[in-house]
């Protein structure tokens, strides 16, 4: 009886441990399809260099409770992974950050006495609200700042409004009144 019982917990422990490590090497394989690919400022300065897209930055803070739950939902979503990492570089910039940073040749150094990180209040306008997303044209030129929390059907519309260049040619009323959603 204790043989088959042992028999028994081998086998099953042997068979979790095998799918286990089958879904480890799934999920290796699929990172950039289930994620947004975050960059650094750094990174996406290189990458426009190459290939000029928009840039998506989400201004957060570590204590913001919104910011944690765009993360844990809005950023999940299947479209808004895809549509994001098709047509933007996204940036996670957080607003209390301790470290200089330099963006097109500018260096901004972060002021210790000081909660706000200077390119965050620049970016913002001085306006710090979390979380708040800026969306810059290819050239780094008109950041477009939009405050809150965006939940899957808003951001589709602000993606898809700036990702499509609507914004050229059609104000926002008249875009988000005759936007259908698809997802």
């Amino acid at each position: 009886m204790k043989q088959a019982i042992l028999l028994v917990l081998s086998f099953i422990l042997f068979t979790n441990t095998g799918f286990a490590g089958n879904k480890d090497k799934q999920k290796e394989g699929q990172a950039t399809a289930k994620e947004i690919h975050w960059m650094t400022l750094d990174d996406v300065q290189v990458a426009m260099k190459e290939q000029p897209k928009k840039v998506w930055i989400d201004v957060y803070t570590g204590w913001c409770g919104w910011c944690k739950r765009m993360d844990q939902t809005t950023f999940q979503n299947p479209n808004v992974i895809q549509y994001m990492n098709e047509h933007f570089y996204a940036v996670k910039l957080d607003a209390e950050q301790k470290t200089d940073i330099r963006f097109l040749g500018k260096m901004y150094h972060a002021d210790p006495t000081k909660r706000t990180h200077p390119f965050a209040e620049e970016l913002l306008k001085g306006q710090m609200s979390y979380p708040t997303s800026v969306v810059l044209q290819e050239n780094f030129q008109m950041p477009q700042a939009i405050p809150g929390y965006q939940d899957v059907k808003t951001i589709e519309m602000i993606l898809k409004y700036f990702g499509e260049a609507a914004y050229k040619t059609t104000p926002w009323a008249t875009f988000s009144e005759n936007f259908k959603s698809e997802w």
